[in-house]
């Protein structure tokens, strides 16, 4: 199960790239396609409203990957404090 969730973090890693990739090619397009004000400031809410859900889907991705989440606790009371 942990070499499962180590591969896993590696697609959440790709997918958060890959999706903001395609993010900012759209933008691009459609701010090219239709330069007025609002496509731009529409585009430009989107990609920065995105930006940080793809950072934290990059970190999670990558504690995956480095077996942060080998270990979860069962109860509570296996938290340290």
């Amino acid at each position: 199960m942990n070499a499962i969730k180590k591969y896993l973090g590696l697609i959440w890693m790709a997918i958060a790239i890959l999706s903001y990739v395609v993010l900012f090619q759209t933008a691009m397009e459609k701010i090219a396609a239709k330069p007025t004000a609002d496509t731009i400031i529409e585009w430009s809410i989107f990609a920065i409203i995105f930006l940080p859900i793809a950072i934290g889907l990059l970190i999670f991705g990558w504690l995956a990957w480095k077996g942060d989440y080998s270990q979860l606790p069962l109860s509570s009371e296996e938290i340290e404090d």
